[in-house]
């Protein structure tokens, strides 16, 4: 509220969260504003704001503010984020080469800046959040830099030429040809948002597949963006600092400091096993990483035959309704990936159980779905169930592909691609292929015929290359004499 204070008197109480009252509700549910007695800052006399908590396609939860003065008629209208601060930031790169490229759908939060390498451009944040494109972001940029120039072109002629230098570059990327092969192109050009609360994003016209054109990048955010963003004291000291940012990793679930977190790992492994002997579900304090209200994560371990122990964790908040399950691999690290093929040609099949661990990707070459390492984190169900879930995800969840602004071809291609899972879910296409590839080798596939090779199945071991051994961490890994070497630098 930039253009009024609020005042505590005579104000209405915020919505109360509860299990069936969500604080950020649907906008075509039936939501009511919270009316709040504030100060004009105009005529100095008490006005009215309007609050409305609400959740809305790309932009998540929002906070929609209208200030009304009746004594000397302000009015003031206010979006802000309602959504949480990620764990880490992020920062995505895209290669823009065709006119589809420019109709890309942008989410830039008020924290986000926007760069143009080839250019050496780059856009500081702003003020307010938007929901553009990329020619509607260039043509901002563009409509901004013109301003004043003919009085730059008297007053410094060299700012001008740099800036119409510039301007040429900016409005030569807005003719693209409709379709270009080449990346290098003359007026190709590459685009990077950096948001450090990781809450922009932009367009994937690939969805659900990988865009060869579109890259993304986590990152632990630096002290002066944690000042920035109001996480962090600008008074404060290295030791303060590591402590917020270990703080804010254990909101999300996360532990900054890996012996602490080997420790505490090591020591629900011995306590799940224990309890597993007694077949035991232990259940532990948390808090839900949809509304952070506290909540219980329940953990047991099972042995799955002819396979190894798994933990199987759940969580679910009774004030939200939250859910969520996930499956950790015990035992030591493979020494070779793993890559197992299934047939699937009747009902019976898609019954299989299957492990599907958070390093492992999986594809079904028969559905178009190709699903990168880390989609769904670690999973234990069957077949069918994955399958679905993978089809209530993307249908729940996928940004871009509803709402007026989405391009009604991309709609139906899209409908039609979730209709195909749910009719593979359903057991009604066949024969079906899925492959799950694990550099780690947890993940499994149930073996009806075990201990027997089962005919439809087929199961490779393969070397990890430099690439995968870096992206799981293993290349740094030092298990030979590394208390030693972890004494060294102490005696000098």
């Amino acid at each position: 509220m930039s253009e009024h204070t609020s005042n505590v008197q005579d104000e209405q109480p915020l919505p109360k969260l509860n299990a069936g009252n969500q604080l950020f509700q649907d906008l075509d549910s039936n939501v009511s504003a919270t009316e709040i007695e504030s100060l004009c800052m105009q005529c100095h006399e008490n006005g009215m704001t309007k609050l409305l908590l609400t959740r809305v396609p790309h932009f998540k939860s929002i906070i929609i503010m209208s200030f009304e003065c009746p004594h000397c008629g302000l009015k003031n209208n206010e979006i802000q984020s309602g959504e949480a601060v990620q764990e880490k930031g992020h920062i995505y790169e895209l290669r823009c080469t065709s006119k589809a490229d420019l109709n890309r759908q942008i989410v830039r939060n008020n924290t986000a800046s926007v760069s143009f390498p080839d250019w050496d451009f780059t856009a500081p944040p702003t003020t307010t959040s938007r929901l553009t494109t990329v020619e509607g972001l260039i043509s901002h940029f563009i409509d901004d830099l013109s301003m004043d120039q003919d009085q730059r072109k008297e007053l410094v002629p060299e700012v001008y030429e740099q800036i119409e230098s510039l301007l040429i570059k900016l409005r030569s990327a807005l003719d693209l040809p409709e379709q270009a092969n080449d990346s290098s192109s003359a007026n190709a050009f590459t685009m990077s948002i950096d948001d450090p609360t990781g809450n922009s994003y932009v367009e994937n016209l690939c969805a659900p597949n990988p865009d060869p054109k579109l890259s993304s990048q986590y990152y632990h955010r630096s002290r002066e963006q944690m000042i920035q963003l109001g996480l962090l004291n600008p008074d404060a000291d290295e030791a303060q600092t590591e402590q917020a940012k270990q703080d804010q990793a254990a909101t999300h679930g996360y532990r900054i400091n890996m012996q602490k977190e080997l420790a505490a790992a090591q020591g629900v492994v011995r306590a799940v096993k224990e309890a597993s002997e007694t077949n035991e579900i232990l259940s532990f304090p948390a808090n839900c990483s949809s509304c952070n209200c506290p909540c219980d994560t329940r953990m047991q371990m099972l042995d799955i035959p002819h396979f190894q122990e798994v933990i199987i964790m759940s969580t679910t908040c009774d004030e939200c309704g939250y859910k969520s399950n996930e499956v950790k691999c015990g035992g030591a690290i493979s020494s070779q990936g793993r890559r197992i093929t299934l047939t699937i040609e009747d009902k019976d099949d898609l019954s299989r159980d299957i492990l599907k661990s958070e390093t492992s990707s999986f594809n079904i070459p028969e559905l178009e779905l190709d699903m990168l390492a880390g989609t769904l984190g670690g999973r234990f169900t069957t077949i069918e169930g994955l399958v679905r879930q993978v089809h209530d995800e993307l249908d729940r969840r996928v940004p871009f592909l509803e709402g007026d602004s989405a391009e009604s071809e991309r709609k139906v291609r899209f409908r039609e691609f979730l209709s195909r899972l749910g009719d593979a879910a359903d057991g009604k296409i066949f024969p079906l292929t899925i492959t799950v590839d694990d550099p780690m080798a947890h993940s499994y596939i149930q073996n009806i015929y075990a201990p027997d090779a089962d005919p439809n199945m087929i199961v490779e071991d393969y070397d990890r290359t430099f690439e995968q051994n870096e992206d799981l961490g293993l290349n740094d890994i030092n298990v030979d004499n590394y208390e030693c070497e972890a004494e060294a630098p102490e005696a000098n």
